[in-house]
């Protein structure tokens, strides 16, 4: 599916709460020199399965990034702000109904002995390599099914705690799902030269004012390129947030990716985009649950592959999780709509994004701020109105922000249209 080239007509982070989403984006990301030592580390393991000597010497087809990996839209893990899931597919020269516990065994003895000061860890459906600084590598063994297309394979599930008989082989195509969510958000020119600068900014990389990225590509490639996956990347760091403090498993990425694909629409602001994801999410699973049903979501190019094989459990899980998103976007509508203090948007950003994260954008939002109105760049909104980042200044307002005109006390909030 091909979109035509979405166009801003203004600055894509004009808007505060877009260029404060942004920012929080930014910071639970890959920075781009963990993202170069990323794709070196991944490499360098599905390497070290094929070397010389290796168990699977040779017996490597192919490997290839799957999940946020593929389709650019990592960040941190869940419950940290410095570790990152690194997933590859490793497809082998094997049976597609190989016993799932003996493939996954071959892969952990192939990379048991990999140079990590962590560790290597044999896992349900992959082995796990961590590194000392957080980083970790996934890699999940595969082989193509006989007759199916590009890439349909298996996968083997085999939780070494259980019996041979709970054992089994899952249908995947991760690679056919990557290039079908790729297809559907394109890159957004104006939106991912603004994003990438700040991530570039970020890591104390200064890039000229007007150099277009793809002048320069091998210093400062695109990282994010489009609105949709920066918003999937928050919806994601949202449902880490929220789910902190909790065991079990957590509404699957892939899901997540799926639906956002299929509500894609290129050139709408980024704050948008959050919400139209939020309540597409919500909806899919409020409408499972009035079916009496567990949600389904599938691999929009093979049906076969199942994303939600494993969550939600039940349906109060989906209930609770669609009642989180169904909060966020009412906060984030309503910061749009009737405008907000900074104050009290940093305190309801930092119960959804994490406190460490959102205290940092909203130093970089000041900072920013300031700079503009002392060079005199940028210091006034579509609307003609002062950019003053002041703690009575209020986020939102359609567009408009922090203006000059801006009454000396906002009235506190719960973003529901109540006063607390």
């Amino acid at each position: 599916m091909n979109h035509p080239f979405p166009k801003f007509e203004t600055d894509p982070l004009e808007d505060p709460l877009d260029a404060l989403l942004v920012d929080v984006a930014v910071r639970v990301q890959l920075p781009p020199g963990l993202h170069a030592k990323a794709c070196g580390r991944g490499e360098s393991v599905c390497n070290h399965i094929d070397r010389k000597g290796s168990p699977l010497e040779g017996r490597v087809l192919r490997f290839y990034p799957q999940g946020s990996m593929r389709i650019d839209a990592t960040i941190s893990t869940r419950g940290t702000d410095e570790e990152y899931d690194l997933d590859y597919v490793a497809e082998l020269d094997e049976h597609h109904l190989a016993p799932p516990d003996a493939v996954l065994d071959l892969v952990h003895q192939a990379l048991r002995d990999y140079p990590t000061r962590r560790a290597v860890v044999r896992q349900t459906r992959c082995v796990t390599v961590f590194f000392a600084d957080g980083m970790h590598v996934d890699v999940t063994p595969s082989a193509l099914l006989p007759h199916g297309a590009e890439r349909e394979s298996h996968i083997f599930h085999a939780n070494p705690e259980k019996p041979a008989n709970e054992h089994s082989h899952v249908p995947m195509n991760a690679y056919g799902f990557g290039d079908w969510y790729n297809d559907r958000t394109p890159v957004e020119r104006r939106f991912a030269d603004a994003v990438n600068r700040r991530i570039y900014e970020a890591a104390g990389t200064e890039i000229r004012a007007d150099a277009q990225f793809d002048e320069v590509p091998d210093q400062v490639p695109l990282i994010v390129k489009s609105v949709t996956t920066v918003a999937l990347q928050l919806i994601k760091r949202h449902r880490n947030v929220v789910y902190a403090g909790e065991t079990g498993r957590i509404p699957p990425s892939v899901m997540l990716s799926c639906i956002a694909g299929e509500v894609s629409s290129p050139g709408l602001p980024l704050s948008d985009m959050v919400i139209r994801l939020a309540r597409a999410i919500a909806r899919k699973l409020m409408a499972a649950s009035a079916r009496r049903e567990k949600v389904s979501v599938v691999n929009p190019i093979f049906p076969n592959d199942q994303f939600t094989d494993r969550w939600p459990e039940n349906r109060r899980q989906q209930d609770d999780y669609a009642a989180k998103l169904t909060e966020l976007a009412d906060g984030l509508e309503y910061i749009k709509r009737h405008g907000s203090s900074l104050e009290d948007t940093q305190d309801w950003l930092r119960d959804r994004f994490g406190s460490h994260v959102v205290a940092s954008s909203i130093r970089r939002f000041n900072e920013r701020t300031g700079r503009a109105v002392q060079s005199g760049e940028h210091a006034y909104t579509s609307r003609g109105r002062l950019y003053v980042p002041s703690r009575p200044a209020l986020i939102g307002l359609g567009g408009a922000t922090a203006a000059a005109t801006a009454p000396a006390r906002a009235v506190a909030h719960t973003f529901r249209g109540g006063r607390r």
